[in-house]
């Protein structure tokens, strides 16, 4: 009798082994890396937001091929030591791939991490070019490079008739390859730098460093680097009377920016940036708003976290399509057959390196109200 109940013991927990095995199979984990404290919170809260609603918008209509997906979060923090913990953590946990994150140089830190691991990553915000130089078959991302935009920033600053320019970034990786990249068609174009430097982030005082400038006398500012810190800078450069232009590359598209900066200090300032949310014209765009709007009263902050958006989007396609979870087969299918996918942020496909095709930059001015105006 013993012997029996032994036997059906072992044949409970093996049907019960059997049967968590599978349910556990039949969901699909995708992980999302993000800065939820730190600097770019905002940022990171967004991106966190608009990925569990994709998801779960995925999941009410049946999964992707009847598989229900969870995302799994870890904080990035925005720095790229803390960025190298969250990564190797995630590794861990049975993802199919990862999103993020925002940051050239925290994704950097991640990289080599995720492609030891053979999981394909699919970054947001991470403009900086020598990303996707690397020949990381498994890396890709849903932004732009700092090359296209150091193209539109060099027209801008000539459009706009600005011949001695004043070029300040902070050292990252995103923010000094932009500045190079634009300081070097700039000085084709026989323009004069007048200034070239960096910033220390994270500083509440940039006084020194304005005075600097000023002692120069550009005709404007080029800053290519985040928000808080352009915040800052046009803050102080008003209480100090200096009225010099300023432009701010992508990483200046975040309403913190009027927060920090106030509206006085920041009329009148432009930067280049893919279109923000509310200029976002697709379908799919549309509707994910109204969605977003729904479930937390507003509209997500800046195009960046919509960026991950995107990112969950053609994962989801990828793995819909191929009716797999490795990295490999998702990796194949985005890089050659993955065409003009309808993304939040327009058409989406990939070239041979990861990035993603297609010009998306465009001009933006803070108004007196502090909002951002898309330029003709």
């Amino acid at each position: 009798m013993k012997r029996k109940l032994c036997t059906l013991g072992f044949l409970t927990l093996a049907l019960v082994a059997l049967t968590l095995g599978s349910a556990w199979a039949e969901t699909i984990r995708i992980g999302l890396m993000c800065p939820l404290t730190g600097s770019w919170a905002s940022e990171g809260q967004d991106m966190k937001q608009i990925v569990e609603l994709l998801a779960a918008e995925t999941n009410k209509a049946g999964g992707i091929n009847g598989n229900q997906v969870e995302i799994v979060v870890e904080d990035d923090g925005g720095d790229p030591r803390q960025a190298a913990l969250a990564a190797t953590r995630l590794t861990t946990k049975e993802i199919s791939a990862v999103i993020g994150t925002y940051g050239s140089s925290v994704t950097e830190a991640s990289q080599n991490i995720y492609a030891e691991s053979g999981i394909l990553q699919v970054a947001t915000g991470s403009t900086a070019i020598r990303l996707s130089e690397k020949g990381l078959p498994l890396f890709f991302r849903t932004c732009p490079r700092d090359d296209e935009q150091g193209m539109v920033a060099a027209k801008t600053l000539g459009d706009l008739g600005f011949a001695k320019i004043a070029i300040l970034h902070d050292n990252t990786s995103y923010a000094k390859g932009l500045a190079d990249e634009a300081k070097s068609l700039l000085e084709a174009q026989g323009k004069t730098i007048a200034f070239y430097d960096a910033l220390t982030p994270g500083e509440r005082d940039y006084n020194a460093i304005l005075t600097k400038l000023k002692s120069a006398a550009p005709d404007v500012i080029f800053f290519t680097g985040y928000y808080p810190e352009a915040g800052m800078l046009l803050r102080q450069k008003m209480e100090m009377g200096w009225n010099v232009p300023m432009l701010g590359g992508d990483a200046t598209n975040n309403p913190d920016l009027v927060k920090i900066a106030g509206n006085q200090a920041s009329e009148g300032y432009m930067f280049l940036s893919p279109p923000v949310p509310a200029d976002l014209d697709t379908p799919e765009a549309k509707a994910f708003i109204d969605a977003y709007k729904a479930a937390y009263g507003n509209a997500p902050g800046s195009v960046w976290a919509v960026l991950a958006g995107d990112a969950y989007r053609v994962i989801a396609e990828a793995i819909a399509q191929t009716k797999d979870t490795s990295s490999e087969k998702l990796a194949a299918y985005m890089q050659k057959e993955m065409k003009d996918f309808s993304g939040l942020t327009g058409k989406i496909s990939f070239n041979e390196k990861g990035d993603r095709v297609g010009d998306l930059y465009r001009v933006y001015k803070v108004d007196a109200a502090g909002a951002f105006v898309l330029q003709p």
